[in-house]
């Protein structure tokens, strides 16, 4: 009797507000934030259905998560190959995206990774995957890695990883200069870079519409912006810049940045002109 009330109640108001109202159901809102089955890794990787990137290593590759393969990740096996044992050294990781390359850095041996992603549920993917992976030298931090880096909190570091973060910042060239001040030996990025001839032959001109020219702490630069279109920003699994646009840099610039914060013994791999997104490539700085 009391649902039959219930249900004519939603029936008349939405006859004031001008559509016929559905019952509720009071079923599927009480169970909307519970799992019914056996505890399982699939459970906590369901909570975040459809924006996972990584695909999980083993014993858990049989789980549905992503597909990219960043747990085995041959930019970072180079990084240690090059940077030698890590054992004793700590490490500032910037957009750890799901912990891939902190798990990876962890198994080489570092004695402590700290790892800041400022995007939220970016950030609770990294704490499930610690979870699952058992992850003991690791600590993620949710915020604004260029903050963090400012801030009195911020200690000092021996390695700083930054892979796939530079082309999507405001002023990359700020957040060089300031992981040269917490860096004591490295610096590893991963990014794309700006090419006028790359550009011209994708038609990509729209895309960058602007060009500016900077000085930063004694280094002059160029950077040019470019938007995220709105599939982009749509999508589940967005990992880019907290604003609706970046600022890329020349491939020369960044190796001359880095120089002139003290980085300047320089090793490239990973030299990607044609790769779909960008003309990209990994450096490996180490200070003079």
């Amino acid at each position: 009797m009391e649902r039959k009330v219930w249900e004519r109640l939603q029936r008349a108001w939405g006859k004031l507000v001008g559509h016929t109202a559905q019952p509720v159901n009071r079923s599927a809102l009480s169970n909307r934030y519970y799992v019914t089955s056996a505890p399982s890794p699939q459970n906590a990787l369901d909570i975040f259905r459809g924006e996972w990137s990584s695909k999980l290593p083993p014993p858990l590759d049989g789980c549905q998560a992503g597909h990219m393969e960043l747990f085995q990740d041959g930019r970072i096996t180079w990084l240690v190959s090059e940077v030698g044992d890590l054992h004793g050294r700590h490490i500032l990781e910037l957009g750890p995206l799901e912990g891939a390359h902190s798990y990876m850095l962890e198994r080489a041996g570092a004695a402590s990774i700290v790892a800041v992603e400022s995007n939220t549920h970016a950030y609770l993917r990294c704490l499930i995957v610690k979870e699952l992976l058992n992850m003991q030298r690791v600590r993620f931090l949710c915020g604004d890695c260029v903050e963090y880096l400012k801030s009195v909190d911020c200690p000092q570091f021996d390695i700083g990883v930054a892979s796939g973060v530079l082309y999507h910042m405001v002023n990359p060239v700020e957040l060089i200069a300031l992981l040269a001040q917490r860096c004591q030996t490295h610096i590893f990025l991963w990014t794309h870079y700006y090419d006028d001839k790359w550009a011209k032959s994708k038609g990509f001109q729209k895309r960058f519409p602007v060009t500016e020219r900077g000085h930063y702490a004694g280094f002059a630069y160029t950077l040019v912006r470019q938007y995220y279109d709105d599939e982009t920003l749509r999508s589940l699994s967005f990992c880019g810049g907290s604003r609706p646009f970046s600022n890329w840099m020349y491939r020369g610039e960044i190796l001359a940045c880095l120089e002139h914060f003290g980085f300047g013994k320089i090793k490239i791999n990973f030299d990607d002109y044609d790769h779909p997104n960008g003309p990209a490539f990994a450096v490996l700085a180490s200070r003079r």
